[in-house]
């Protein structure tokens, strides 16, 4: 069965990570609704040429406008399996956090977390204070998956690209679409990369 995501992306760094989770997405059947907050425009722009935005909405099933409230993901009637906001800025995550619903992509998180279903946050930010953990804390008991862009050292990435391919993999498995082999799993690592058993940790 068709799995549909909402994948939302927000002015936060991290445009490349956006990229690879749509490009993943599409390669694992998955009908895509985005929505790009304005800010992000300038992000993806910043970080990907040009073209950038073009690249990510050719990845998109369907492109929503950031200010379109009559969007069909805006409603609870709208059946999804669940949303992904990448990258997450700490002003949209506040927002999600405290139900603003002030434009589609808070509000089809807000809508998500009313629902039940599956949301995961990627919040880019660092260092954090004590308001940036105050939501992300709200979003957690909320029910959101709170999923900072971690790399996986302990596979052996060697590029960029790797480093991106294994997070985004990791966000497909979180909303509940399975990315296949593009993410490395403990049991596919060969035995020379696992941590000895002497190790004292």
């Amino acid at each position: 069965m068709t799995k549909r995501i909402i994948l939302g992306i927000a002015g936060a760094s991290g445009s490349g990570l956006a990229l690879e989770t749509l490009r993943q997405l599409a390669k694992a059947g998955a009908e895509t609704h985005l929505v790009v907050s304005m800010g992000a425009r300038a992000t993806i722009q910043h970080e990907l040429g040009d073209e950038g935005l073009a690249r990510i909405t050719e990845l998109a099933s369907r492109v929503h406008s950031p200010h379109d409230m009559t969007a069909p993901i805006a409603s609870g009637s709208f059946p999804n399996d669940g949303m992904i906001v990448v990258p997450c800025s700490m002003r949209t995550l506040s927002a999600i956090a405290h139900g603003l619903g002030d434009n589609l992509l808070t509000r089809a998180a807000d809508v998500a977390l009313k629902e039940k279903r599956r949301l995961v946050v990627v919040p880019r930010e660092a260092p954090l204070h004590e308001g940036h953990l105050r939501s992300m804390l709200t979003l957690a008991r909320l029910g959101a998956t709170i999923a900072p862009p971690m790399p996986p050292f302990y596979v052996g990435m060697h590029s960029i690209d790797e480093m991106l391919r294994e997070i985004a993999a990791r966000l497909l498995n979180w909303v509940g679409v399975d990315p296949g082999s593009a993410m490395t799993r403990w049991s596919d690592l060969p035995q020379g990369r696992l941590p000895s058993r002497e190790l004292d940790i």
